[in-house]
């Protein structure tokens, strides 16, 4: 009887330990399968159709490159909606949260990721100048746990389009936040431009969304046209400036592309989306191959596209030149 007791107390035994072996093994078998699966922290400083092209353009370039979400990607994404505050609120918390990399998309949320860390690498893309932006050493030498792309645009070749939409234009008013970096550099080289083409530039300046239409109300009157650069500010808010273009007869040039097709008359710009996928194979080169950011040059779009909105010529009082549509990327009708 005791014998039989001892060999139940045996069985019971055993099947205890299986049952806390496979527990273990289970639990090692989720943590290997976590620590497997990359996380990417992207934020954004405020959702436009440029930036969320430059996200889709990522997300959709790493789903090329074979690499899975939900398998082999975890994404968080998150927008300041346009607060500095809320920015680097979520840049530590991608901190604390130990993400892999972050994708820091257009200069305000880049400034707040570098910031917030140097040692997770981080993806800038949607930003004009990393130098002045003080995320990198050098365009070809980063030095820091920082690089990406640059969507910095053909100023002076969206000023000569300008110009032969216009050809009578002598003042030009340009709309931008002079609290985002990215817009006082644009601001400068159309500075450098103007004067060769004639242009007299009259700035008008928004530091909020809100803030927009009054800045480009205040140039009726005062100039023969309008140009916004890639501004997050003005840009989050382009269809105030559209529609005192539109009501006042002001021809509207803008730095990309979405902002024509949403209204603006053209543009010579950056496709954001290809530039997010160009992004997206940096990435790639970090996760894969161990590549380090400080040695990775910062990279540029070559290919720009004019694309020509038909259909605000004519609410915008332009004839527009037969040669320039037959140059033209796209054309709206």
């Amino acid at each position: 009887m005791a014998s039989r007791k001892s060999n139940a107390s045996r069985v019971i035994l055993l099947v205890g330990v299986l049952v806390v072996l496979v527990a273990v093994l289970l639990v090692v078998n989720a943590i290997q399968k976590r620590s497997s699966v990359t996380t990417i922290g992207i934020m954004q400083i405020i959702e436009h159709p440029a930036l969320d092209a430059a996200k889709k353009g990522f997300m959709d370039g790493l789903a090329e490159e074979g690499f899975v979400e939900g398998k082999d990607l975890k994404f968080e994404s998150q927008s300041a909606q346009g607060d500095m505050a809320t920015a680097q609120s979520i840049a530590q918390k991608f901190v604390s949260d130990k993400v892999d990399m972050i994708l820091a998309i257009a200069t305000p949320t880049a400034q707040a990721a570098a910031k917030a860390t140097t040692t997770i690498p981080i993806l800038i893309t949607a930003v004009t100048d990393p130098v002045a932006a003080e995320l990198v050493k050098s365009i070809d030498h980063p030095g820091t746990n920082v690089t990406g792309t640059s969507d910095l645009t053909p100023v002076a070749k969206q000023l000569e389009l300008l110009k032969q939409l216009v050809p009578t234009a002598q003042r030009v008013g340009i709309v931008y936040n002079a609290g985002e970096t990215n817009s006082v550099v644009q601001v400068n080289l159309a500075k450098e431009s103007a004067p060769a083409l004639g242009i007299e530039l009259v700035e008008a300046t928004a530091s909020s969304t809100s803030g927009v239409y009054e800045a480009a109300q205040s140039l009726v009157g005062r100039v023969d046209a309008i140009y916004v650069p890639t501004d997050n500010t003005v840009v989050s808010a382009l269809e105030s400036v559209i529609k005192v273009a539109e009501d006042s007869k002001i021809p509207l040039v803008v730095g990309e592309e979405d902002g024509v097709r949403r209204g603006a008359l053209a543009t010579v710009g950056i496709d954001y989306y290809a530039l997010g996928k160009q992004t997206a194979k940096m990435a790639v080169k970090i996760l894969r191959e161990k590549a380090k950011p400080a040695e990775m040059p910062i990279q540029y779009q070559e290919n720009v596209r004019m694309v020509i909105n038909l259909k605000a010529a004519e609410k915008m009082g332009v004839t527009v030149p037969e040669s320039l549509i037959e140059q033209a990327y796209e054309v709206i009708r």
